[in-house]
């Protein structure tokens, strides 16, 4: 005897079409909710720069590195350099700041993380030191009511020392160059280095304060290798 399947009641079979409806439905609002892909979370996105390029960026044909810094009366001094020390730059200030290129890098001077001295005072000062093989130079940076300015051409020790100090005790720092007295011969060749050495000091505008005594060799100076003397150890320079 054939059985025939039992019919589903209309409204269960209602039930279960309205069930389905619902459920396409929700997939729907869901996939249409779902924020956009972009991508892959684990790749970082790229943000993009700040207006205006970091003017220590570039030191010379490569990248700048902070060699030194310190703070002068409230004020940053950074003093710059590229990997091998030959190319330098200093910025005085908080952006945007003040910036010297350093001219005794073409002279041959390498700057080290000891390059920089700053005092402050009634004038500040900061003094720039780069060693080379004859000696070292020494670029000098003043501020004059609160504007910096390169002093110029830089100076030259041939004994290798140079360095920043008040002699005067004035409030203004002064600068003392170490170099071999040797009036007949030319600073820097082997004839010169043989020489006895003194310290002459210069202020800040550039005139001669006076010399030492010559001594033997540089250490013998007071405070060497950051030298300090006083007005009264000083005598009118002979060459």
């Amino acid at each position: 005897m054939r059985t025939w399947p039992k019919r589903i009641p209309r409204s269960m079979l209602f039930t279960a079409v309205l069930a389905a409806v619902v459920t396409a439905a929700a997939l729907v609002v869901v996939v249409a909710l779902r924020p956009p892909r972009t991508e892959d979370p684990g790749i970082a996105q790229l943000v993009p720069a700040a207006s205006g390029a970091n003017p220590s960026a570039t030191c010379g044909s490569g990248p700048c590195r902070q060699l030194a810094a310190m703070t002068v009366g409230g004020t940053p001094v950074v003093l710059y350099a590229d990997a091998s020390g030959g190319w330098g730059r200093v910025e005085i200030g908080s952006p945007p700041s003040a910036e010297f290129e350093l001219a005794m890098t073409s002279m041959g001077a390498k700057l080290n993380d000891k390059s920089l001295r700053c005092i402050d005072g009634s004038t500040p000062a900061c003094l720039i030191r780069g060693d080379t093989g004859g000696g070292a130079y020494g670029e000098l940076l003043t501020a004059t009511g609160g504007v910096w300015r390169n002093f110029g051409k830089p100076y030259f020790a041939d004994a290798g020392t140079i360095s920043l100090y008040d002699v005067s005790q004035d409030g203004r720092p002064d600068v003392i160059v170490v170099r071999h007295e040797c009036p007949d011969a030319t600073p820097g060749t082997p004839g010169c280095q043989a020489s006895p050495v003194l310290a002459e000091v210069y202020e800040l505008d550039g005139a001669v304060m006076g010399c030492t005594n010559t001594v033997t060799a540089p250490s013998n100076l007071a405070g060497w290798p950051d030298v300090r003397l006083r007005e009264n150890q000083l005598h009118p320079c002979t060459s």
